[in-house]
């Protein structure tokens, strides 16, 4: 059964009551404040006040500032009068009953039309900003579209005048080859008109022709004949990882290869106590998807029961030690996330491309567990490993910088520790 508080006091004005509620070395974490129009409620445990206010207060404007010790409740009038006691006389157990039952309904309804409206206020927030991104993405596709709009016509012009030009000089140079030809022939003409007024014997003017169709035939004759058409085949080497094999380790990559067929091969399905299990639990691979599930929907116990029987098959997967450690840090068992975020960086080695992103998991996730055990160098030294990693990483920046402004801090205040 509660204490009831009887040290309390109030003091008032035309308007406006103050209630002054000794706390009694609770923490304000610990109070609970409940306050309806004509009812009020400070509890903390074992400790018990509560007020039958004497008239009606506005509850909307009403009020609670809880520190230093004291919680201090204002009350506003509905009506400006001065209150001749704070609370009502009677000794009536049920009507207090009544009252208290009443302003207990109220403020729960209260709280509840509070959730909804905070409810409807998120989802009308939410719409809000998924038509804006729409709106947002239909301007930039059709600013993108506008954009291929212009640099098509553009190029549909330049490519019309272009065959324009081509046009033009192609029958340039026909209408230059028609001149050409005709000089020719009437410079023939002419040569032959001499020719035949100079010699009678028509047989010399024939071998002339002759030679000049011998000498055109051989000029076209030295010419030399198109080289033949053909294909290139371009073969290139066959690459696991992103990287171009003239800027890749190749002995570090072939080792981390080798682990990792050498983790899938390492099932240990020879313990006695899991010889019981279906085809599914033995594998290490659907266990770990069943864990992510998990913990994406905040199971963090099943999490760790389903990355736990996936270490015990197999031992030699760092994904399954990182994702545990993950589960640890929710439910704040934060040296078993330490031990298990070093156990997956053990076994991310060497230190390659294909498990950068893993390597800055782990050390992110170490980092924090020392953080919250406030080992906050320790914890500066992993988020500083895993900035290496990914160094454009705009969140890990942020919060390494922040650590590092905790250390100075706590450097330069000893005592706050």
């Amino acid at each position: 059964m509660p204490l009831l508080v009887t040290d309390y006091s109030w003091t008032q004005t035309d308007t406006t009551v103050y209630i002054h509620v000794p706390l009694k070395g609770a923490k304000v974490g610990k109070v609970d404040i409940v306050s309806t129009d004509e009812y009020l409620k400070v509890h903390y445990p074992p400790y018990l006040f509560e007020a039958f206010l004497l008239k009606p207060v506005d509850e909307d404007r009403s009020s609670a500032k809880v520190g230093n010790g004291v919680a201090v409740i204002t009350l506003p009038k509905r009506t400006n009068k001065i209150w001749e006691n704070l609370m009502i006389t009677t000794n009536d157990k049920e009507k207090k009953k009544e009252i208290r039952e009443r302003a207990l309904l109220k403020y729960q309804e209260k709280l509840s039309s509070e959730s909804r409206s905070k409810a409807e206020k998120q989802r009308a927030e939410k719409k809000y900003a998924l038509e804006t991104m729409m709106k947002l993405e239909k301007e930039e596709r059709e600013s993108v579209q506008k954009m291929r709009d212009t640099e098509r016509e553009k190029t549909t012009a330049e490519l019309d005048a272009w065959q324009l030009r081509q046009k033009q000089q192609a029958e340039e140079e026909e209408q230059v080859k028609l001149h050409t030809q005709r000089d020719n022939q009437n410079s023939l003409k002419a040569i032959t008109e001499k020719q035949e007024k100079r010699c009678s014997d028509g047989r010399n003017v024939k071998l002339d022709r002759r030679g000049s169709e011998a000498k055109c035939k051989k000029k076209q004759a030295d010419l030399p004949a198109l080289r033949p058409a053909g294909n290139i085949q371009v073969t290139f080497t066959p690459r696991v990882f992103p990287t171009a094999l003239r800027e890749s380790r190749v002995q570090e990559e072939e080792e981390w290869l080798h682990k990792q067929a050498e983790a899938r091969r390492a099932v240990n399905p020879d313990v006695e106590e899991l010889k019981d299990l279906t085809e599914e639990n033995m594998n290490p691979d659907w266990l770990k998807d069943k864990g992510d599930k998990c913990f994406a929907t905040a199971d963090y116990l099943s999490a760790v029961n389903a990355y736990n029987l996936a270490i015990r098959l197999n031992r030699k997967i760092p994904a399954l030690y990182s994702n545990r450690a993950a589960c640890h840090l929710k439910l704040r068992n934060l040296h078993k996330a330490v031990e298990d975020s070093s156990q997956a960086l053990d076994l991310l080695t060497p230190p390659v491309a294909a498990n950068a992103a893993a390597r800055a998991r782990a050390h992110v996730r170490r980092g924090s567990a020392f953080c919250q055990l406030q080992l906050y160098a320790e914890g500066l030294q992993d988020y500083q490993a895993a900035l290496k990693i990914d160094c454009h990483n705009e969140a890990l920046l942020a919060d390494t910088q922040r650590i590092r402004d905790i250390i100075q801090g706590t450097a330069a205040h000893p005592d706050t520790q």
